[in-house]
């Protein structure tokens, strides 16, 4: 199969974005007790909660019991449908591996990367790192809480 040179720029453009959404930071750590609107001195005018938990509409801890298998079996039809143009579980490709981001990023992190990654990528300093590094952002999949809530348990689910 050929791809137009449109067609390669998109493929370039979208997996650069999701390459985004999984690389790099810290480790989840901790992530009860915190508070959305308690201000750091950081340049982006971020929150505390924002700068480890990222922006966009996961404003308070997720509560991670058991691996749900039915929320791994959505997470990963979802994967599936929105994701694998870019990623792969265990290895580089167009984005970054996903095997390990539940180990740098906290839960609240990953899902507002995957619900928010236009704004993540234009104010969060990580995303912005990333974007640098990989020159293409992560794009908008109109992907619902429920989808991403269910692609973070196949995260977990399939880390290394």
């Amino acid at each position: 199969m050929k791809l137009s040179a449109q067609g390669i720029i998109f493929m370039l453009i979208l997996s650069g974005a999701l390459f985004l959404w999984g690389c790099s930071g810290e480790s989840s750590g901790d992530t009860g007790a915190q508070t959305q609107t308690a201000q750091s001195s950081n340049p982006d005018g971020l929150t505390d909660w924002e700068l480890k938990n990222g922006i966009g509409p996961i404003k308070s801890p997720v509560t991670l019991g058991d691996i749900d298998q039915a929320l791994v079996t959505r997470g990963g039809e979802v994967f599936e449908a929105k994701c694998t143009a870019c990623h792969k579980m265990n290895e580089r490709y167009i984005g970054p591996p996903l095997d390990d981001v539940t180990s740098k990023r906290t839960p609240e992190y990953v899902m507002n990367m995957i619900l928010n990654p236009d704004e993540m990528t234009k104010k969060h300093p990580d995303a912005k790192k990333l974007l640098a590094e990989y020159l293409a952002p992560m794009t908008f999949q109109n992907i619902s809480e429920d989808d991403a809530r269910a692609l973070l348990e196949y995260f977990r689910a399939n880390a290394k």
